[in-house]
């Protein structure tokens, strides 16, 4: 009479189809989770960079209306591109002005349409770039 042993233990049949399972659904599952992780990335730097241009364009603003600067002091050489800004690598941020009469199409002096353009470099999709423009006015009330 033979006696049957009650093992608690993996076969050799059932270890082999493991790891051939392993074998075929880690990859992509690991390939998702990459592309999921530089996905996430994109929209955070479209985030920082409308902060950094945004937080440009209110300190021009704020320079329109002081009163040791003024409208005159709006001009290219006073807001150098920035090829790097501080705390922020990898962005770089450029000013223009286009000075126009009140339709904003005719060259002429009064009203200035300020653009701010940050640039920088996405992971995915290569150099992107966001420009975030106003109007301001020589006019003081």
């Amino acid at each position: 009479m033979s006696r049957r042993r009650n093992h608690k233990a993996f076969t050799l049949v059932e270890t082999i189809g493991m790891i051939v399972v392993m074998a075929v659904a880690l990859p992509p599952t690991l390939f998702s989770l990459r592309e999921a992780s530089v996905d996430r990335v994109a929209p955070v730097l479209a985030s920082r960079a409308r902060w950094l241009a945004t937080s440009k364009l209110e300190d021009i603003i704020a320079d329109r209306h002081s009163t040791t600067r003024g409208y005159d002091y709006l001009i290219s050489n006073n807001y150098p591109a920035e090829s790097s800004i501080t705390g922020y690598p990898g962005f770089t941020r450029t000013v223009s002005f286009t000075e126009t009469e009140i339709d904003l199409v005719t060259p002429g002096t009064g009203v200035m349409t300020v653009t701010v353009t940050v640039s920088w470099n996405d992971p995915k999709k290569g150099s992107r770039s966001l420009s975030v423009s106003t109007i301001l006015t020589e006019y003081s009330p």
